[in-house]
């Protein structure tokens, strides 16, 4: 079998930046994986229990609908039966390839945007998990906020603008990925900010409060305590732009339900984060908004004003705060929460410090990002 892959970062490339004219994405999963997570306008044929036993009768079978004008993209779950696929396809005359560790390697890319809009900020978007992390940076200085484990990228994104790492935060303890402050802390020996609550076992953090400066050249992340998605939430202002972490998203905030699930508990929270967002939102209009994850928003780089963001219609749970409605604010929560992250206990003992990461790390992130509240 020749081994012939798309790079996921290509495809990720092509699918968001106008470039996907001439590329057909084929998922050969099974169809309650692919409805459950997949790639942009991707097309499913679940051929994949097929594929393990070498049986290409259905694919042949839907030769038809496959474009002969354009490159194939063929996806499965690690690169394994997508291998297969694509060789029968070249056989058949199609211009297939394999999608390289299939929807593993889809969860590993990471890209990064300059923000033209806030200066001093470069974006870093992980496509196919939703998480959204932040290179801050001033003069030859940079802090990194919501680093994901795989520590490299923002190395290089530092070493790519002659940048020195002076500082690690995370705006939360993260439920749906394992964070990767604490090891680029200790790798580059530089602090790692956390608020108390949210620092479990975690030793050596240093600890935030409203109204903390952490240095960044001759400028400064400044700290806006924001609890509600969890205890310890905060946003940081940099500028004229609010990294607004899980507190507020494009489309909808955080959920307040994955320290504790019990209804006064998810109520009590919701009143929290509603204050949090009446806070946030009484910032000025031009104020840019960073959040922390995204989940099918087309827009790069992730950033809007606070007054489009106002505006909008499509964020229900933000109006309920614009017109003081804390009552619908939390019946609508309680009413819409959605399926939690997946191994989302086990990712938060290890960003509280109480586990250490196994062999599986990174499996355990990988699938649909919940961390929104509806």
């Amino acid at each position: 079998m020749s081994n012939t892959n798309f790079e996921p970062s290509t495809v990720a490339r092509r699918v968001q930046d106008d470039d996907a004219e001439d590329l057909y994405v084929l998922d050969v999963r099974r169809e309650e994986d692919y409805e459950e997570w997949r790639i942009p306008d991707s097309t499913n044929l679940p051929i994949y229990d097929e594929l393990l036993e070498f049986d290409y009768s259905s694919l042949e079978d839907n030769l038809d609908e496959i474009p002969e004008d354009e490159e194939i993209a063929i996806v499965c779950v690690g690169g394994i039966t997508s291998a297969r696929a694509a060789e029968f396809l070249r056989e058949h005359g199609y211009d297939a390839e394999s999608i390289e560790d299939g929807m593993n390697g889809w969860g590993r890319v990471h890209r990064q945007y300059d923000l033209d809009v806030a200066d001093g900020v470069v974006q870093v978007v992980r496509p196919g998990t939703g998480c959204v992390s932040y290179l801050v940076h001033d003069e030859d200085e940079a802090v990194v906020v919501d680093p994901t484990q795989y520590i490299d990228e923002y190395l290089t994104v530092a070493d790519e603008r002659d940048l020195d790492i002076v500082g690690v935060a995370d705006t939360h303890a993260h439920a749906d990925h394992v964070s990767g402050a604490r090891r680029l802390s200790g790798e580059l020996d530089v602090p790692y900010y956390l608020h108390d609550d949210d620092a479990g076992e975690l030793e050596e953090v240093v600890e935030l409060e409203d109204g903390d400066e952490i240095s960044v050249g001759d400028r400064s992340l400044d700290v806006v305590y924001t609890p509600g998605h969890t205890p310890g939430s905060v946003s940081f202002e940099f500028g004229d732009a609010l990294l607004s972490g899980d507190t507020l998203f494009l489309r909808s905030v955080g959920r307040p339900d994955l320290e504790d699930g019990a209804e006064d508990a998810v109520r009590e929270a919701a009143s929290e984060l509603f204050d949090s967002l009446d806070r946030l939102t009484d910032r000025d209009d031009e104020t840019l908004v960073l959040p922390g994850h995204f989940s099918d928003e087309e827009m790069r780089p992730l950033a809007t004003s606070l007054e489009n963001l106002q505006e909008e219609t499509t964020n229900e749970l933000l109006s309920y705060v614009e017109a003081d409605d804390e009552t619908a604010f939390v019946e609508t929560i309680v009413e819409s929460l959605a399926d939690e992250p997946a191994n989302y206990n086990e990712i938060k003992q290890i960003n509280w410090g109480k586990e250490q990461p196994g062999g599986d790390v990174e499996s355990l992130e990988l699938g649909p990002n919940n961390c929104a509240a509806n």
